[in-house]
């Protein structure tokens, strides 16, 4: 599958309006899976609304980008951060499908060596198989990116928004085992740059 994400910020005013003109562009688009929905408190560097995009090849979106872009070249736009990639999701057999998506964008130092890659994104890899209120997700390294030359896309349905503020956020794999990738004050820590953690209401599972 090829994917399509956009983390929008837009002037206040104007939100209803572009989110009305994306949903029309995601409709037009012959995407097997879209969302367009406003980002919830607690994203970070996220956005004012989340756009989410899956075809079943990159041509498919070549031919829906023009559509896309032209929304978001409206004045009111402020700012975009997003990727396209290739992936698709795993989901966790046994665990209901939940009711939140979630974007994580990031970029690793240049110059990372293959086997340190390797670590970091096994790290992140074994994050949903302890955290119970994940039921699918997706790690992706982008072909393309708008805003930021990002290097990974974590992607993740939760349960809710409290299963990412609290039992993700605070479960030990997260503060124990993947920090130390992030935080600054780590000898490891290999994560430029501030991140665009992004989450949204979607009740159509993008990542299924």
């Amino acid at each position: 599958m090829f994917n399509v994400t956009r983390l929008i910020d837009v002037a206040e005013a104007d939100r209803e309006r572009i989110r009305d003109a994306l949903t029309d562009a995601a409709r037009r688009s012959g995407a097997d899976r879209s969302l367009v929905s406003p980002t919830l408190a607690g994203s970070r560097n996220g956005g004012d609304l989340l756009l989410h995009l899956r075809f079943a090849d990159r041509a498919l979106w070549a031919g829906a980008a023009p559509d896309v872009e032209a929304v978001l070249a409206d004045p009111a736009v402020t700012r975009i951060n997003g990727a396209d990639y290739h992936g698709s999701p795993t989901g966790i057999v046994g665990r209901p499908t939940g009711s939140v998506y979630r974007a994580l964008l990031l970029r690793v130092a240049d110059g990372t060596d293959p086997d340190t890659m390797a670590r970091f994104e096994a790290d992140l890899r074994l994050l949903p198989g302890y955290v119970s209120t994940i039921s699918a997700w997706q790690l992706s390294r982008p072909e393309q990116t708008v805003g930021n030359a990002w290097t990974h896309v974590f992607e993740q349905e939760f349960s809710d928004a409290d299963g990412i503020m609290g039992a993700y956020l605070m479960h030990p794999i997260h503060w124990a085992v993947v920090d130390q990738w992030f935080d600054p004050e780590c000898p490891s820590a290999l994560v430029r740059e501030r991140v665009c953690h992004s989450f949204c209401t979607d009740h159509g599972h993008v990542l299924r």
